[in-house]
């Protein structure tokens, strides 16, 4: 049985999961600012222990690839990528933004990801509802015109951790927020498992992950004696 141990840290939210076959058996989210470095590796230690397993039951690791945080994509990687060599398995990456839309389901909407990008910009695209990808993610300023060509033709169902700064802005009819949608391990499964089963691998490697924008890494100012 292929099990899938997926890490997802592309916001605040450090949060792992393990699918078999595609369904979701256990996850794990933890919300803080250094949860990604001090508890990442206690956490997967911790799922896998609850559920009998060890790290020699898993089949591949599949990780949030962004765009999302600098820092927690990187530690998110790291992390993915040591266990890949040590335990020689697969690494599968899965675009966060993707991930967020396979939470919504039932709906004849499309769905847009909104990850915060700071001020009023934001990571997104639009999927159909069937979860297949209208567009590529990128990044947009957010003011009262943003989706208008979108939303006068059918109604968008936002979903992401940038809704509650969005929901005042875009004030239409047709669009729909969903707050309570964020970012989680939980929803990679499906997409995990299909690139598994497709052997649609990561180079261990080489592999980095999407930010989408440059990180703003500024230099310490030297202290004056």
């Amino acid at each position: 049985m292929t099990k899938i141990l997926s890490i997802e840290t592309s916001t605040p939210i450090c949060s792992i999961a393990i699918h078999q076959e595609g369904i979701l058996l256990d996850y794990q989210d933890l919300n803080g600012e250094k949860s990604h470095s001090e508890q990442l590796t206690l956490m997967i230690e911790d799922l896998l222990k609850k559920h009998n397993m060890t790290f020699q039951d898993l089949s591949a690791i599949a990780v949030s690839s962004g765009p999302g945080s600098y820092t927690g994509l990187r530690i998110g990687t790291s992390t993915a990528k040591g266990l890949c060599f040590a335990l020689d398995i697969p690494l599968i990456s899965v675009s966060t933004l993707e991930a967020i839309a396979y939470q919504v389901e039932d709906s004849n909407a499309l769905i847009c990801p909104l990850l915060d990008a700071r001020r009023m910009e934001v990571y997104c695209m639009l999927l159909d509802k069937e979860h297949k990808a209208l567009d590529k993610p990128y990044a947009k300023i957010i003011d009262e015109s943003s989706f208008a060509e979108e939303l006068s033709q059918q109604e968008i169902i936002f979903v992401g951790n940038a809704t509650e700064k969005c929901v005042e802005v875009i004030q239409h009819e047709n669009a729909i927020f969903r707050n309570n949608v964020l970012p989680s391990a939980r929803s990679m499964g499906k997409i995990a498992f299909e690139k598994y089963t497709k052997e649609t691998f990561e180079d261990v490697a080489y592999f980095e992950p999407f930010y989408l924008k440059a990180p703003n890494i500024t230099t310490p100012k030297k202290k004056v004696l």
